[in-house]
């Protein structure tokens, strides 16, 4: 089984993996959280291709022209959700987790993700279905998750900048889709399911990501030893012009 950071206090050693609790979504007051709410109860519904804009409006009590003022595209609006959920798991406390080891406050910071995602499992599972038959949109929603998991490494405490982080957040986006497919499908109280993979997709991260150090750290260490080829070269030739002097 999934190991499981324990970050909560009221948590109890019982040998067993803990049940956390889904949370509701939250009620949707704005225009905006209106029309992203009626999208997504739409796509638990229907494929990502089916829903029209004119349904949407419908869905959400909005005009459409109130709906364009928000949103340009479906797709627009799958951003300000994945945006949404970002803030949301950025937004709780995560300073009990500081002492533990980084793939422990990875894997909270994705569970935690997966708990504000657990209203919406059957919109999340139609898109990643929408996703596998359409090759465009599949691009698309990964650069939305590349974005949204190096949110995820800052949270965990991860470094993200730079070409490695762009490598580690693509790393993990990937990795964290295969999570999601099973999570969908994952109907245990328990989740056991999806922290045993959960467990296992950050297994192969960690040992990804100690692979790219190293790939990263052969440039400098190339780097170094021309430089110090380039050293005894002018060492020597500085000492073959004395000798001739």
């Amino acid at each position: 089984m999934a190991r499981r950071p324990a970050r909560r206090p009221a948590r109890k050693a019982t040998g067993k993996s803990p049940v956390r609790a889904t949370r509701g979504p939250a009620a949707a007051t704005t225009e905006r959280e209106k029309i992203i709410a009626a999208f997504l109860s739409l796509l638990a519904e229907k494929p990502f291709e089916k829903i029209g804009l004119a349904a949407i409006a419908k869905a959400a009590g909005v005009t459409l022209a109130s709906l364009r003022g928000e949103f340009p595209s479906t797709l627009a609006i799958v951003a300000a959700h994945i945006k949404a959920t970002d803030r949301a798991v950025l937004a709780e406390d995560a300073g009990e987790m500081g002492d533990e080891p980084a793939r422990d406050r990875l894997a909270d910071v994705l569970m935690r993700r997966l708990d504000i995602l657990a209203p919406h499992r059957g919109a999340v599972r139609s898109l990643l279905r929408s996703a596998r038959r359409d090759p465009p949109l599949a691009l698309a929603l990964n650069a939305l998750a590349l974005r949204s998991q190096r949110w995820m490494l800052n949270a965990a405490g991860i470094g993200a900048a730079g070409p490695l982080g762009v490598l580690r957040a693509q790393g993990l986006a990937v990795l964290f889709t295969g999570v999601l497919d099973i999570w969908t499908r994952d109907d245990e109280g328990d989740q056991a399911r999806t922290m045993a993979a959960l467990d296992r997709a950050l297994a192969r991260g960690e040992r990804l990501a100690g692979l790219l150090d190293d790939l990263c750290a052969i440039p400098a260490r190339l780097c170094r030893m021309r430089s110090r080829a380039g050293s005894r070269r002018r060492r020597g030739k500085d000492s073959g012009e004395t000798s001739a002097a």
